[in-house]
């Protein structure tokens, strides 16, 4: 595959042009999980504001439901698949580590001249990957298909109640499209990290530095949360300052963002955002109730969920915001 046709140096901005999604077949309600682990009926709403969520079955593959959701994006942007040059894919459960699932993505939904690449952001790895695909297209001119899916039912730990009532397996896409209107697509980005708190959320071993091995403990291979109130704290930080700054990039107000996306992390981190930010509640995109946590998944689904409840209308503010594992996070302030 190349990244075919010459820049194009008038594109003035992108756009939002395409918005699709897929979650696996198998949903799974609160009552299974809460039996599982000893909790009372309702703990797991109470504390996270889920009631369901979806996890693959046998059989299912995160390039498959990647795929599934790009389809979905490319058939509602309305363009040609030779068009796109760029196929950008955040996740943080490849279907190997080596090599990179993007490539097989790209090759399933037939973009025969886009160049595709994994990134790993954890949670905030779709807000990357956006602001990556909005340079891209200023550049070149041309499309770039943005998908954000994980499998992370296969890297729960069941014993570990901080995580294993939380995660789920989803994946979001976009469309990005080069523009001539400056007031739309991303208006005000920021993007964030600390190191300092790089193991709050882990699978300690897989990497270069503690590779797989015989006789490893399973759990060493699981995701583990080493302090969920620090990743609370430090997540509400985050978020909030980083959409304080995008839209301050923006010039935009609390009072100019009609509907507010945030990572669905927790329900209640991101009603702590809405009161940091001053964003009503009523204008915040929630889908965490029904699809609980996949991660840098979550936004983009949210995106296409909210498009087929409420199709996005031309000069519509939106504001997007998340946080995770790293730490890494981002804001975008967008324009419809």
């Amino acid at each position: 595959m190349v990244c075919g046709g010459a820049p194009v140096r008038s594109t003035r901005s992108s756009r939002l042009a395409g918005f699709g999604h897929s979650v696996p077949g198998r949903c799974v309600e609160n009552a299974e999980i809460e039996g599982k682990l000893g909790l009372e009926p309702g703990w797991i709403e109470r504390r996270t504001g889920i009631r369901t969520r979806y996890w693959a079955e046998p059989g299912d593959t995160l390039s498959g439901l990647a795929a599934r959701a790009g389809e979905a994006a490319i058939e509602d942007a309305g363009i040609e698949r030779q068009d796109i040059v760029l196929t950008l894919l955040a996740t943080s459960t490849p279907d190997h580590l080596l090599p990179p699932s993007a490539p097989l993505l790209a090759h399933r939904l037939g973009l025969a001249t886009s160049g595709a690449i994994d990134l790993a952001g954890a949670c905030s790895g779709f807000l990357y990957a956006l602001t990556l695909a909005d340079g891209f297209v200023r550049a070149q001119g041309r499309p770039v298909l943005v998908v954000a899916a994980n499998i992370l039912s296969r890297r729960i730990n069941p014993a570990e109640r901080a995580s294993s009532v939380l995660f789920a397996d989803a994946a979001g896409a976009v469309v990005l499209m080069p523009s001539q209107d400056t007031e739309a697509g991303l208006l005000g980005v920021d993007l964030a990290a600390d190191g300092s708190r790089y193991d709050l959320i882990s699978i300690p071993a897989g990497g270069s530095n503690r590779p797989f091995a015989e006789g490893m403990a399973a759990q060493d291979c699981l995701m583990t949360m080493r302090d969920g109130r620090e990743m609370f704290t430090q997540a509400v930080r985050m978020m909030s300052d980083c959409g304080r700054r995008a839209m301050e990039h923006a010039g935009l107000s609390a009072a100019d963002i009609h509907r507010f996306i945030p990572h669905q992390a927790n329900a209640r981190i991101f009603d702590a955002v809405c009161g940091d930010l001053g964003i009503a509640p009523e204008r915040t995109v929630r889908t965490i109730t029904d699809y609980g946590n996949s991660s840098a998944a979550t936004i983009p689904l949210s995106l296409s969920l909210a498009h087929q409840a409420a199709p996005f209308k031309p000069g519509e503010k939106l504001l997007l915001t998340a946080a995770g594992a790293g730490l890494t996070g981002g804001a975008c302030a967008v324009g419809m």
